[in-house]
């Protein structure tokens, strides 16, 4: 069972991204799921949450608004779509299977003019 990030890069500040988490060797939708950041010299830190399912999502007060958590059953997916992206937002983002305690690789956000 693996977790697989992708879509990060470098973007000007006020622009957009979207982050997918694939998952492989398991059904992703049984679990909750978050998102996480971590930026040089910061701890990892929690994004957003979305309820197994997807009935429910929880966000960080600082990305409120601005990024939505959500998922695809058919996919195996989940993602999380960034607007009005700030250059504070820079970091790795990784993804979480909550109960598997699983963890995908990262993939890195850069908001820079």
């Amino acid at each position: 069972a693996q977790l697989v990030e992708s879509g990060g890069g470098l973007v000007q500040p006020g622009g957009s991204l979207r982050l997918s988490c694939a998952a492989f060797g398991f059904t992703f939708s049984s679990y909750f799921v978050s998102w996480y950041r971590q930026a040089p010299g910061q701890d990892r830190a929690l994004v957003a949450v979305i309820s197994n399912f997807g009935g429910h999502t929880n966000y960080v007060e600082s990305v409120k608004g601005r990024f939505t958590i959500s998922r695809d059953k058919a996919k195996n997916t989940v993602y999380l779509q960034m607007n009005s992206l700030k250059p504070e937002d820079t970091a790795v983002y990784y993804c979480y299977a909550h109960t598997r305690d699983l963890w995908g690789q990262g993939t890195q956000v850069t908001v820079s003019s």
